[in-house]
């Protein structure tokens, strides 16, 4: 199960990084009716504060730890936080091969979003936390027919179950 997170507190020039930005108190809400969605066996997340936050509740009710991986953070645009981002989300993925200075292209998003899956999939049934952008990639690596508009809508939280292996059947919001 892949998880995008739930609504977070916006990016703000006084608030904290992106790291540490926190969901909101509808963002908790929507996590915890999360709590009732399956028994993972496993659960990982971005080290991001509002993926860890989104998958908690599941994996409290579980009995599980989250475990953090940083592999399954956001992409790395090479964009500081900007009001026009879209625009150039959307230039990202009319080439996704184009990375910024300092950042991944969206085709380098996708390749190591396969991996990071790759090395928890065996763990038996995994819940990932992550984010939009790394959630839209991984589909796209699956063979899922996504582009940017696609991203941009995806809701928060966004919950996409996968069975891992060379014939991925993905059913989630907008598939």
């Amino acid at each position: 199960m892949l998880i995008r997170h739930a609504e977070s507190e916006p990016p703000r020039p006084d608030g904290p990084d992106d790291l540490h930005r926190p969901l909101t108190a509808r963002g908790h809400r929507f996590a915890e009716l999360l709590a009732d969605t399956g028994t993972p066996t496993a659960v990982y997340s971005s080290p991001y504060l509002r993926a860890v936050q989104t998958v908690t509740p599941l994996a409290r009710a579980a009995g599980l730890p989250v475990r953090t991986r940083w592999e399954l953070r956001e992409w790395d645009s090479g964009l500081a936080p900007t009001p026009d981002y879209a625009e150039h989300y959307a230039a990202s993925w009319a080439d996704p091969t184009a990375a910024r200075p300092g950042g991944e292209s969206l085709d380098q998003l996708t390749a190591r979003a396969l991996a990071a899956v790759a090395a928890v999939a065996g763990a038996g049934t995994v819940v990932i936390g992550s984010h939009g952008t790394f959630v839209s990639r991984l589909l796209v690596g699956l063979g899922v027919a996504v582009d940017w508009p696609f991203s941009h809508a995806m809701p928060m939280p966004a919950v996409y179950r996968f069975r891992w292996g060379p014939d991925p059947v993905v059913r989630g919001p907008g598939l």
